[in-house]
C-alpha cells in the first residue's frame, strides 16, 4: 500500500470515528486499528489531529484540480471545482459534520481551517486563471472563501441525492460575486477591488461554525 492509499483509508476510518465519537474523543490510534492499517506508519503520516485535518482538506483540492476544466467562463471553472470539492465532503459527510459542530468550542482549530481554505481558494483560481498576487488577489481569495462558506452552511442541511440545495446556493453566491466584482468574468481583475463584496468572517475552511465549514 503506497502512501496516497494509505492516506485515504486512514482519512476514511478517522472520520468515520469523528462521525460516532466526535472531535474531542477521536483517536488516531484506534482508527489505526480498526481499518487494520499500521501503526507506525499512521504516526509517520498522520502525527497529530490537525495534519489529519490539512491532509483531508488536501484530498478535496485535488479532486477539484484534478480534472480542472481548462476552458469555459471563470465562473463556471470555479463552480465546477467548488462542487467536486463538495464531493469530497459529502463521502465524508458525518464525519465533517462531526467537526463542524465541534468548531464554536475549539477557536484554534476554527482558525487552522479558514487558514487552510483560503489556501485552497487562492489554488482554485490559480486554476481558474485567475491571479491571486498582491493586495487584490488577497481580496478575491477572501470573496472566493465567502462563496464558499456560504455554500457550506447550504450543504450542511442538504439531504437531496444530487446535492441540488448545495448548488443552488454555490449558484447564488457566484451570481452575487459577478455583479458586484469585474474578476470573475474575464480571469483578469479590471477594478480596484473596491465593488470585491464585504469578507465574512470564516469560522473555517469547511464552512461555517455555529452554521459550519470544510476542509
Amino acid at each position: 500500500m503506497d502512501d496516497l492509499e494509505f492516506d485515504r483509508a486512514f482519512i476514511q476510518a478517522a472520520f468515520e470515528q469523528l462521525a460516532r465519537q466526535g472531535w474531542r474523543r477521536l483517536s488516531l490510534a484506534a482508527a489505526a486499528r480498526e481499518a487494520n492499517l499500521s501503526l507506525e506508519q499512521a504516526r509517520r503520516r498522520f502525527p497529530n489531529r490537525m495534519v489529519l485535518l490539512v491532509r483531508f482538506g488536501r484530498m478535496a483540492d485535488a479532486r477539484a484540480l484534478a480534472e480542472a476544466p481548462a476552458t469555459g467562463p471563470v465562473r463556471d471553472r470555479l463552480f465546477d471545482m467548488m462542487m467536486r470539492r463538495f464531493d469530497v465532503l459529502q463521502a465524508h459527510r458525518g464525519g465533517v459534520l462531526a467537526l463542524l459542530r465541534a468548531l464554536p468550542a475549539e477557536p484554534e482549530l476554527a482558525l487552522l481551517l479558514s487558514a487552510a481554505n483560503l489556501t485552497s481558494m487562492r489554488w482554485l483560481l490559480d486554476a481558474a486563471g485567475v491571479a491571486t498576487h498582491g493586495p487584490l488577489g488577497r481580496l478575491r481569495a477572501k470573496a472566493l472563501l465567502g462563496v464558499w462558506l456560504y455554500a457550506v452552511r447550504a450543504w450542511m442541511h442538504d439531504h437531496t441525492e444530487d446535492l441540488s440545495k448545495t448548488m443552488a446556493a454555490l449558484d447564488r453566491a457566484l451570481d452575487r460575486v459577478e455583479r458586484l466584482a469585474r474578476w470573475l468574468p474575464g480571469g483578469e481583475a479590471e477594478s480596484d477591488g473596491s465593488e470585491l463584496p464585504p469578507e465574512e468572517p470564516p469560522p473555517s475552511p469547511l464552512g461555517d461554525a455555529p452554521a459550519p465549514t470544510a476542509p
